[in-house]
């Protein structure tokens, strides 16, 4: 005999989940006198059991989204998400987000990119960096 539970359980690991390689890509420190556009491919896996189709990919702040893989991932099986973007030649910290629609119960995955760029002679930028400060007054 079934109960609810079990078929609920057994219903549970029939869709198709999607995981990413790697949670986030950290970029670390990018100089301003290296900067180069920033290419990237982002690899997941489905890791259920049924085929995962990828609906949507949205970049944010200028990422742009060059490629996906369309048809239909199986159990298992790999695809890609290729994107570019440029960097401000200026410091700042590198935030950029890469959001996934698909057919997985979860709803929308979300890939982070960090790092920061800075100019060769700063410190990390953010680091000790605590407003202007007044003059002591004699």
């Amino acid at each position: 005999m079934f109960t609810a539970s079990q078929t609920a359980f057994s219903q549970e690991k029939e869709h198709a989940t999607l995981k990413f390689e790697k949670e986030a890509e950290q970029l670390g420190t990018i100089y301003t006198d290296e900067l180069e556009p920033v290419e990237m491919e982002i690899e997941f896996t489905n890791q259920g059991k049924e085929p995962l189709v990828i609906s949507h990919v949205r970049g944010c702040c200028g990422t742009r989204i060059k490629d996906w893989t369309k048809k239909p991932i199986m159990e298992g099986e790999t695809g890609t998400i290729k994107i570019e973007f440029r960097l401000a030649p200026r410091p700042h910290n590198i935030r950029r987000t890469v959001s996934v629609v698909s057919n997985d119960p979860d709803g929308m995955k979300v890939f982070r990119i960090r790092g920061e760029v800075a100019e060769r002679s700063d410190e990390p930028f953010g680091a000790n960096h605590q407003g202007a400060m007044a003059p002591k007054a004699d």
